[in-house]
């Protein structure tokens, strides 16, 4: 089954709608130019909130390791996305912090970029045309890949079913694709989630 994950909560509601879908994971970004940015504080409470079954990815770019540390110590998160620049002496110094899962996003604009998400360390790797872009890049290059990952950048309820018809990947991960005025739209949440899940 694939693997879905829906990033970018920043409100209650978001959390309630996540609950009545049931997704693999939901993500909480902590990139202070994001407009999704949380506080620690609000992120607390959006993960206190949620189904204990659903994974809580913390989003971060070029964080300092103890603040995700901190994080996932308090149980704010129990798995780490890397979305920077952050090397494998970066990853080989957090796994020492943190038991946690970690996955790495690249941005992918050329084959270089699918040969380093194949060459990391991360236990992932998350595919995407750029940080919260909102739309897709080349998916030619994704011949090139030689291990599972999450698919990401410009999907939503009505392009997701190709991509996973024509690439197979392990999960796709959705933001600005189930939102409305940049809201999370839990409609759009509910026909991505079925989308994926009737193939």
């Amino acid at each position: 089954m694939t693997l879905i994950k829906i990033c970018g909560l920043t409100r209650p509601e978001d959390a309630e709608a996540a609950n009545s879908l049931g997704p693999d994971m939901v993500g909480f970004v902590f990139y202070g130019p994001s407009r999704r940015c949380l506080t620690r504080e609000a992120a607390e409470g959006l993960a206190s909130s949620l189904d204990p079954s659903i994974r809580r990815v913390g989003v971060f770019v070029d964080e300092d390791p103890l603040v995700i540390a901190d994080l996932v110590g308090s149980g704010i998160v129990d798995t780490v996305q890397l979305h920077g620049f952050e090397d494998a002496a970066y990853i080989h110094g957090l796994r020492k912090l943190v038991d946690a899962p970690i996955i790495k996003g690249f941005v992918v604009n050329g084959e270089d970029d699918i040969s380093a998400a194949n060459a990391s360390d991360a236990d992932m790797v998350l595919l995407d045309a750029g940080k919260g872009s909102g739309r897709t890049f080349d998916w030619s290059l994704l011949e090139g890949m030689e291990r599972d990952y999450i698919l990401s950048g410009g999907l939503g309820p009505g392009n997701v079913s190709e991509a996973l018809e024509r690439l197979r990947p392990m999960g796709v991960d959705v933001s600005s694709g189930v939102e409305t005025d940049g809201r999370k739209d839990p409609e759009k949440m509910r026909m991505f989630v079925e989308s994926v899940r009737s193939l």
